[in-house]
């Protein structure tokens, strides 16, 4: 099977704790809310609440975009467009809160109280600058 991901993509969205922007819709009404996130596995793991779990919930077609500046200038941008999954399950939840929260050097129970979502990826652009 050939990875959707390249390793090159993969090895940016692991390389530093960057913000993702999750875009979700619901009724052709379209939410972007920036979000903490871990990539592993062609999967993208996030943490939320409020509106966007709502929206996932009811279609859970999404969309990420990631993007390194370095002084106003764009390094590089990765979109990635997916499939979620909520995760109704605590002990996944905690240890997908602990991964991310490691990442981003966030105390251990940041976000508690949220819900785990995971992130099939179907396709990725990468455009170089």
């Amino acid at each position: 099977m050939t990875a959707t991901v390249p390793e090159t993509v993969e090895t940016l969205l692991t390389s530093e704790p960057l913000i993702a922007h999750l875009a979700t819709s619901l009724n052709d009404r379209p939410h972007v809310a920036p979000v903490w996130y871990r990539y592993a596995d062609e999967t993208v793991e996030i943490v939320t609440g409020g509106k966007k779990l709502d929206n996932i919930r009811m279609n859970p077609r999404v969309a990420l975009s990631i993007q390194k500046d370095v002084d106003g200038h764009t390094e590089w941008m990765v979109s990635l467009l997916g499939t979620a999954r909520v995760v109704d399950d605590a002990e996944a939840f905690r240890a997908a809160n602990h991964r991310i929260n490691a990442k981003y050097d966030a105390g251990e129970d940041a976000y508690e109280g949220n819900t785990l979502v995971r992130i099939s990826v179907g396709s990725v652009n990468h455009p170089t600058y």
